[in-house]
């Protein structure tokens, strides 16, 4: 489909531009919006359940938003509802799910090029958590993407691991078991080797680990360089913990200093991420940028934006999602502050009114 691949092939060149340090690309307010915009005739044109869902709120060929900030914004739950997709989905190259008790609960995200999603994920990663280039060894706390071949956040530290890695890259985490034996050689060895390490984990798999180190007494420090990447991850769990208390602890057992830790900002039905630089706060709150091609609307229940500072919930626009949706609103509150956003956590049940998805939106 020509006009797929134009747009796709803007969406990599505005990749590789903000890659190698380019001032062009979608760092530009003009490109960013032309480039958005465009996305969105497109969706609307191949994606029947989006078009009447953008129709409902009075967008459509013959009237198309007037600025990127209009285009509407669906819910991130409708991707359980409906096959929100610009292609026929049997020809994914990627699928993840969303998480759910079952598959029929799960979101589903397709991509239709994962050319697209492999260079979003490294331009960031190497800019927010790889700047200086050391060879590092991935260990991860995270599902093996051999095991759970629908986790973005799998594929995500598979791809890195591989492409970014000493070739040593080792996984510890089966479903809800964590192999702290093995993570605990599995890090001696590369304390033996110098070698510095590379640890992504959700927070839930921190907390399980450290209680397990803690009642071994163990502490295991960790090369310097070393450096750990946190994803998120109390939702639905009984026990959760403040990030100041998980940072301090794996301080003192892993040796890894707070300004090491960063903690990772993403959803299944992105294709970018956030990252927060430890060294930039806001009040209490560590700052999270993202690469240009990721913007952030912060608005009220009713879908008006907010001012700078003033909480609300997130609703993100993700060029590198041109097989899907745009535009998706959250369940995560926080508010703006020059060069990125803070994120302050999620109100489940609780989207910008107006912005659900009704029955005859998704009726095909």
């Amino acid at each position: 489909m020509t006009q797929a691949r134009e747009l796709d092939a803007a969406f990599l060149a505005g990749v590789r531009a903000w890659a190698h340090g380019s001032a062009l690309g979608f760092a530009d307010e003009a490109i960013f919006d032309r480039h958005a915009r465009a996305l969105f005739a497109y969706q609307i044109d191949h994606n029947e359940p989006y078009a009447k869902f953008a129709a409902a709120r009075g967008f459509n060929r013959a009237r198309l938003p007037a600025s990127w900030t209009e285009i509407p914004a669906v819910p991130a739950a409708a991707f359980k509802d409906a096959t929100l997709a610009t292609f026929d989905v049997r020809e994914a190259e990627l699928e993840f799910h969303t998480s759910g008790t079952t598959a029929a609960q799960s979101g589903k995200h397709y991509i239709e090029r994962a050319a697209l999603y492999d260079a979003a994920l490294l331009a960031a990663l190497d800019r927010f958590m790889l700047a200086d280039r050391m060879n590092l060894r991935f260990l991860n706390l995270v599902p093996n993407p051999r095991l759970k071949t629908h986790s973005s956040l799998g594929y995500m530290m598979g791809h890195a691991s591989v492409l970014r890695g000493d070739g040593k890259a080792a996984w510890f985490l089966d479903d809800e078991r964590l192999d702290v034996d093995g993570f605990a050689r599995a890090l001696r060895a590369a304390i033996a080797d110098a070698q510095p390490v590379f640890i992504a984990g959700t927070a839930f798999a921190f907390v399980a680990l450290l209680d397990a180190l803690d009642e071994r007494r163990a502490a295991l420090p960790a090369p310097a360089g070393s450096r750990i990447m946190e994803t998120g991850g109390f939702k639905g769990r009984s026990r959760a913990t403040s990030r100041d208390e998980l940072y301090a602890r794996l301080e003192t057992r892993l040796g890894i200093p707070e300004n090491a830790i960063v903690a990772e900002y993403g959803m299944t039905e992105l294709t970018s991420q956030y990252y927060d630089a430890p060294t930039s706060r806001e009040h209490l709150h560590r700052v999270k940028s993202a690469p240009p091609w990721l913007r952030t609307l912060v608005v009220a229940g009713d879908g008006r934006q907010m001012r700078d500072g003033e909480t609300g919930f997130l609703r993100h626009f993700d060029l590198g999602n041109r097989s899907s949706i745009l535009a998706i609103d959250t369940e995560d509150r926080g508010y703006a502050v020059a060069g990125g956003i803070v994120l302050l956590g999620r109100e489940a049940d609780a989207y910008p009114r107006g912005c659900s998805l009704t029955a005859e939106d998704l009726s095909a």
